[in-house]
């Protein structure tokens, strides 16, 4: 079982992508569902998550700029991310966690944004 996650590319800074994450082969509805990236060279990282209450929670560097969403019915998570910059450039992906085992978490396998400057 694992999330698929699609829309990277290569992008010229100030554009935008939107990122998908498919979750459809999960056998249960995942009610926290995110999206991290990792930098080239660097530790893992939160880009934009939804919470077990359902709200939205950013990175503060993509606040304004990036918007998560979903489709709950699809089992599907996006990442709008718009006015990017090169230190975006970074392997994007998506998770899920079973709200019945919140130990349990899922991920894709990862898509690559490359911004040039």
């Amino acid at each position: 079982v694992q999330l698929q996650a699609s829309g990277g590319g290569l992008v010229q800074a100030g554009g935008s992508l939107r990122l998908s994450c498919d979750a459809s082969s999960l056998p249960f509805s995942p009610r926290v569902m995110g999206w991290f990236r990792r930098p080239p060279g660097k530790e893992r990282e939160l880009v934009a998550t939804f919470t077990r209450g359902g709200t939205t929670y950013y990175r503060q560097t993509m606040e304004g700029r990036f918007t998560i969403s979903r489709d709950i019915a699809k089992k599907q998570a996006y990442l709008q991310m718009n006015s990017l910059k090169p230190e975006d450039t970074a392997v994007y992906y998506c998770n899920a966690e079973d709200p019945s085992n919140t130990l349990n978490v899922y991920w894709g396998q990862g898509t690559l944004v490359t911004v040039s400057s």
